[in-house]
This record gives structure tokens, C-alpha cells and sequence, in this order.
């Protein structure tokens, strides 16, 4: 139970601090390239990051490339889900003359129901101000297919790619391509499991931001607390700073989910700690109380030639650590090897694993341009027995010997010699 319990706090503190421990920052109004609202700003965001218990900030900047813009084709076939997103989003639907070749698009017909028009879907280009994680691509494992990520902290003209964009447009690491008149290198090309992701094109944020004439703008951003146990505190000194200019949101409900079935194996764990204590204790205290009394003669002897209370106490005390050392060697290694199985049990009865969602997806202002799914299994926990827990059952094995074996044996140290005999 000991081992257990430590391996679930272990856990707990792990998942504290690394799900659900993130702000999601939007301009308000805004969701996604849908409504309205004003982008933020770099400056605004550097507050946030400074803020007490924020780590960091993830600012991005997404946008729509069209066919005057870049010179790239999309890798994504419109459909009819394509479609009915441009009618929704108000995207004009392109003449219907002679399509140009490699392009992914589809077809509309207008409200008489006679001319069919012709819809391309754009490309989204995201600058992101750090590219240590996967998520960042919008996958939740990515592989480098070839290159690798640009330095987010420098405005060049470079680029990483999907591969999906990649092979559509027959572009490898060292290819270049044109994107806002300018011309664009690619150091990296990329995997990160789903279509839609290996559809993107990323760059850093200032590059981004000077390209497209949008200097200092950022359409999302995520800051990352130290821990789960300040995000709201974190949330609400972030609100304040961003006032009305943001929609600030917070996975909290998520992560408490996440970690509720881990505090209640936390609180099973040391009941029954508590219970094998004093299970143990009543155990020993009732072993020794009946070893002593069928003794009782012996005390009675040792009374007679000039043992005092105390030393007799002394010599069932040594007694009961031996016996207690013996078994000790052999709990712990019992313990050492069940302590994993029986965690796992106990989370597994409790749950087997919790799922965070989140809306992931190129978008724009609103959406996390590095949106995605993400698992968070609480099964399969290493319960590692290490030195303080050794030290810690071993200590309370002892007391327990000790004081289980020293009352009684006092207590009837007291008897007096002839007493003990006379009973015999």
C-alpha cells in the first residue's frame, strides 16, 4: 500500500503538470477564420508570460493563402464538407472557366440551380512562436520525414511542411516556393498522423507577421502553467490582464476528470495503509501478550536471580525484532515485486483511462493552430519501491515490534517472583 500510494502521488503530480494545465487565448468574438473581433498583439501576450505561475506562452498567427498569393496547391480535395464551409464562411466561389491543373476543388451550383462554379480550398500558412512540441504541428506524435523544424526565434524566409502539401506540390528539404511575393525555402518536411495536419505549412511568427503585413499580430495563443493546481488562479490574473480584448478558457474540468480516479485510488491506498498498521500492531501487541504470559515461570526466574523490569523488557523487545527483521526481509521483497500489479489494479477497478479532446485544426484566430487529440492513460503505473519507502516500512515495522513487544513484556515484568511460581 505504501509503494502504491507513492507511485500514485507520483502520477498525480506528473499529470498536474502537463494536462490540462493550459490557457487557451482568443480574440474575442473570434472562432477559428468565423466571427469577428481584433487579433492581439505580441506585446500583450509578453504580459501573460510574464505572469506568476505561467511557464510560457505558444503565440501563432494563422492565415488564408490564396492562388495569388503562393504558388503551392492544396492537398485537400474541397467536397462537399469544403463546399458548404466556403458557402458558410462567405468564400466566393471562383469562375467556372478552365481549372488549373492540380488543384483540389470542388463544385457549387448557385440558388437557380444553372451555373456551376468552381472552389479551391486555401492554403493556411501558421507562424508559431515555438516548435519544441507536436502538438504544435496539430498532431500528437510527429516524425521528420526529412530536415527539421526552423529556429521559431528568428525571422527568416524558411518553412516546414506536411507531407501531404509536400508530395502534392513536388517539393523536398532545400525546394523553394513563393507565398506573399516572396520566396520561401523549405528546411523540413514532416509527419504528424492526419490528413488535415500534413496539409500545413509553418514558418515562425515574426516571418509570418512581417510577410503578411501583420506585424506584432497573433490570432491564438496557449500559455502553460506550472501546475494544475494554480490554473485557476493563472487563469484569472490572465483575464484581468487581457480584459475585454480576449476570450480566455481553460481545460480545468478536464483535468480535474483526469485526476479524480488517481485521488481516489490515493485515498484507497492509505486507508488501507492505515488499516494494515493497526492490523499489525493489534496482531504483534496480542502475539506477545500471550507469549509472555506462557512464560510467565521464566520472568518469575529471572526476577529471583536479580533481573530488573527493565531488562527482561530489554529481552523481549530484542526477541520481537528479530522475529520482526526476518519477516521484514521477506515483505519487501514480496513488495517489491507485487507493488506494480497491485497499483495497477487498484486504477484500473477505478478507471481505466481518461481522454482529453481538444478542437484542434489550422483555423486561424480562435483555434489552437496546433490543435489536437490527446490521450492521457492513468493505468499502467511503475510503482518503484525506492529507498525512502524501503526506509519508511522498515521504520514502522520496527516501531511496531518494539512497542508491540515492550508493553506486555513490562507489564509483566512486575510480578513478583513467588506470584509467578505459586501460578505455575
Amino acid at each position: 500500500m505504501l509503494a502504491a500510494r507513492q507511485a500514485v502521488s507520483d502520477k498525480i503530480a506528473t499529470v498536474k503538470s502537463s494536462v490540462g494545465n493550459t490557457i487557451s487565448i482568443s480574440p474575442a468574438g473570434a472562432r477559428g477564420f468565423e466571427g469577428g473581433g481584433e487579433a492581439l498583439t505580441t506585446d500583450l501576450l509578453n504580459k501573460v508570460a510574464a505572469t506568476t505561475h505561467v511557464t510560457s506562452v505558444l503565440k501563432t498567427l494563422s492565415d488564408r493563402m490564396t492562388t495569388d498569393q503562393t504558388n503551392l496547391v492544396t492537398a485537400i480535395e474541397a467536397g462537399s464538407l469544403g463546399r458548404r464551409g466556403a458557402n458558410n464562411s462567405g468564400i466566393e466561389f471562383g469562375p467556372p472557366p478552365t481549372q488549373v491543373s492540380g488543384t483540389a476543388s470542388g463544385t457549387s451550383t448557385d440558388t437557380a440551380g444553372t451555373t456551376t462554379r468552381t472552389f479551391t480550398v486555401p492554403i493556411t500558412i501558421t507562424g508559431v512562436s515555438d516548435t519544441s512540441t507536436a502538438s504544435t504541428f496539430g498532431g500528437s506524435s510527429l516524425t521528420w520525414k526529412s530536415g527539421a523544424a526552423f529556429d521559431a526565434t528568428k525571422d527568416e524566409n524558411v518553412a516546414v511542411l506536411g507531407t501531404a502539401i509536400a508530395t502534392k506540390n513536388n517539393l523536398k528539404v532545400g525546394s523553394t516556393f513563393t507565398a506573399y511575393g516572396a520566396t520561401i525555402k523549405v528546411v523540413g518536411i514532416y509527419d504528424a498522423g492526419n490528413t488535415f495536419a500534413n496539409n500545413g505549412v509553418f514558418t515562425s511568427l515574426t516571418a509570418l507577421q512581417r510577410l503578411s503585413s501583420q506585424t506584432g499580430s497573433v490570432t491564438s495563443a496557449t500559455a502553460t502553467v506550472d501546475s494544475l493546481d494554480n490554473l485557476a488562479s493563472a487563469t484569472t490574473a490572465v483575464k484581468a490582464i487581457l480584459g475585454t480584448k480576449a476570450d480566455v478558457t481553460n481545460a480545468q474540468d478536464v483535468a480535474d476528470t483526469t485526476v479524480k480516479p488517481l485521488e481516489s485510488v490515493k485515498t484507497v491506498s492509505l486507508f488501507s495503509l492505515i488499516g494494515a498498521v493497526i492490523a499489525g500492531s493489534i496482531i504483534i501487541l496480542m502475539t506477545m501478550m500471550m507469549i509472555v504470559r506462557e512464560r510467565r515461570r521464566e520472568i518469575g526466574v529471572m526476577k529471583a536471580i536479580g533481573s530488573s523490569n527493565i531488562g527482561i523488557m530489554k529481552q523481549f523487545v530484542v526477541e520481537a525484532l528479530t522475529l520482526t527483521v526476518l519477516a521484514l526481509v521477506v515483505g519487501l521483497g514480496i513488495g517489491v515485486v507485487a507493488a506494480t500489479p497491485l497499483t495497477n489494479s487498484l486504477v484500473s477497478s477505478s478507471s481505466t483511462s481518461t481522454q482529453t479532446t481538444q478542437r484542434g485544426g489550422f483555423g486561424g484566430p480562435g483555434i489552437r493552430s496546433f490543435g489536437a487529440t490527446s490521450r492521457q492513460t492513468v493505468k499502467n503505473i511503475s510503482a518503484s519501491v525506492g529507498v525512502s519507502t524501503l526506509a519508511f516500512g522498515a521504520v514502522a515495522a520496527l516501531a511496531i515490534a518494539i512497542v508491540g513487544s515492550a508493553v506486555p513484556a513490562f507489564a509483566i515484568s512486575k510480578i513478583k517472583p513467588a506470584e509467578a511460581m505459586r501460578n505455575e
